[in-house]
């Protein structure tokens, strides 16, 4: 009502046309509608719907407002350490600062909600939607969102505890929001992946960006582990495995093979990333793409993971050296120095880059000499180890406002350390060495045995594959790890992390709009 009480104002002040604004003018007659009743009636329509949800559930990693935001997810575990500190992040290694005022939790509690919203508007929409919309396609687009809500879900269960379970898409303001045990939402997650698992398509015939059926089991693999059921774990992974739809990559592939480097460095090389690239161990990929409306989004990977090398005299801007970063984290000493064999082919130097060499011509007495010498903060945020994971150079764009990198969600490499996880959570320590020898091998590192497999050395093989794609803390939370992990490998760049901080505060705003039912607080906070 404002908005069209503050149209009449205009036109009196600016046009004269009026001495008073008659009721018939504020009366709304809208020439047409986009709402999800007048759009979701065909497959346009849900595509629509569709491409709205992806580029939400994009944002959840790429949001350009809080520069140090995806810090909270590898700042105060055991792999990061902090550099240069954007403010959003501080609470996540300063545990005494984490209350029910963070901003960070505030922006990834309403991203997952939103998501939330936005899939439950696409699955009610094909239940409801006409004849004229092939049942096959209504169950697929529905299947697709199912995975999506799963996704915010697992999300906020594994981070808050009980959340609002939102069954229905929301459409009128409600202050009357209650929260549901862990334990309902566990199993209305698995209910949505059981049910979205049927109707999907398989990665061979999905459409590239799309969640395949691949995806939807990971997922729901990941869940079980979480909800206690390792068995059932073990069986969805193993069908994952089994489908043949995915491949390890174990052989030079795409844009650089003819260049130096490795196999393992190919998966993360631009026009590499994709399954049409040749990518075939991808089995949920973000794709971004330079030349596209709304296909790029700010470059906070990058500039969180890749140094300021640039800053030091002597070095210059480069697409060898990963591109603009601001060195907004830097890998723990842990990372750096102990978890690594020197011959694992994931410590290589195209996959951690560890030495730097002056490479500005302009400095004559410098160029080409390794760079020595650094202290303090030199060797924080400026020339520190990093992974090269989220490297990438536009030279029309040095300043390094965008990115094209994909993101790469979910890979099989990690389907075998989950598997891994379920057969130790078993007891069957044989299979779980036998699953974690298939990635040792590929990376050319030591073969490990049953007696060396402990829940320690699984998220210790996670660290090492998955650095830099792995969101640390969901895992390290979701095994019950944080405190424990943290004190012992990173200890010294943490401070006041207790018991509480195993969940996150629910943001303060939410408990204070919902003003008609009590939704609490997390303890300790």
């Amino acid at each position: 009502m404002k908005r069209i009480i503050f149209a009449c104002i205009g036109l009196l002040g600016s046009a004269q046309l009026l001495s008073s604004c008659d009721k018939e003018f504020l009366e709304e007659d809208p020439k047409s509608l986009y709402t999800p009743q007048t759009v979701l009636v065909d497959s346009l329509g849900f595509e629509s719907a569709m491409a709205g949800l992806q580029s939400v559930v994009r944002e959840q990693y790429t949001r350009a407002n809080e520069q140090g935001l995806l810090g909270m997810m590898q700042l105060g575990t055991d792999v990061a350490i902090p550099g240069q500190v954007q403010g959003v992040e501080v609470p996540y290694y300063n545990y005494a600062l984490l209350n029910s005022q963070d901003q960070a939790s505030a922006v990834m509690w309403s991203w997952a909600y939103r998501t939330i919203n936005n899939a439950n508007q696409i699955i009610q929409g094909a239940e409801t939607a006409p004849a004229t919309v092939r049942q096959g396609y209504k169950n697929r687009i529905s299947a697709e969102a199912r995975f999506y809500r799963a996704y915010a879900y697992n999300f906020l269960a594994t981070l808050w505890g009980d959340v609002p379970l939102i069954e229905q898409a929301i459409t009128a303001p409600r202050t009357d929001f209650t929260r549901t045990p862990v334990a309902e939402i566990n199993a209305f997650i698995i209910n949505d992946l059981t049910t979205a698992i049927p109707s999907m398509f398989t990665a061979s015939r999905a459409a590239s960006g799309r969640i395949t059926r691949g995806a939807a089991q990971q997922l729901l693999g990941e869940v079980y582990l979480r909800d206690n059921q390792p068995a059932l774990a073990e069986k969805v992974l193993q069908e994952l495995l089994s489908s043949g739809q995915y491949k390890l990559i174990t052989a030079r592939y795409g844009v650089r093979a003819s260049q130096p480097g490795d196999y393992f460095a190919d998966m993360f090389i631009i026009g590499n990333q994709r399954r049409s690239q040749g990518n075939t161990e991808l089995i949920w990929g973000i794709e971004q793409q330079l030349l596209v409306p709304g296909g790029t989004t700010e470059a906070q990977h990058r500039r969180m993971w890749v140094p300021a090398y640039y800053n030091i005299r002597g070095m210059a801007l480069a697409d060898s050296l990963g591109g603009r970063g601001l060195g907004r984290l830097r890998l723990s000493n842990w990372v750096d120095y102990r978890l690594y064999s020197t011959q694992d082919m994931r410590n290589s130097k195209y996959n951690l880059k560890r030495k730097f060499y002056y490479n500005d011509p302009s400095q004559t007495a410098l160029f080409g000499k390794p760079v020595t010498g650094l202290r303090g903060s030199d060797t924080i945020f400026n020339i520190t180890p990093y992974t090269t994971k989220w490297n990438q150079f536009d030279p029309t764009d040095t300043f390094g406002y965008g990115t094209i990198k994909d993101l790469t969600m979910m890979r099989l490499g990690e389907t075998y350390l989950l598997l891994a996880e379920a057969q130790f959570k078993q007891g069957n320590t044989a299979a779980a060495a036998a699953s974690l020898n298939v990635l040792r091998t590929r990376a050319k590192a030591a073969l490990v045995t049953a007696t060396d497999i402990t829940l320690n050395f699984i998220l210790d093989e996670r660290a090492r594959e998955l650095i830099g794609e792995e969101q640390r803390r969901l895992t390290l939370v979701r095994t019950g790890t944080l405190i424990e992990r943290t004190q012992r490998l990173n200890g010294a760049s943490v401070t006041a992390l207790t018991a509480k901080n195993l969940l996150l505060p629910i943001p303060q705003t939410s408990i204070e709009l919902n003003s008609d039912a009590p939704l609490g607080q997390n303890p300790g906070y």
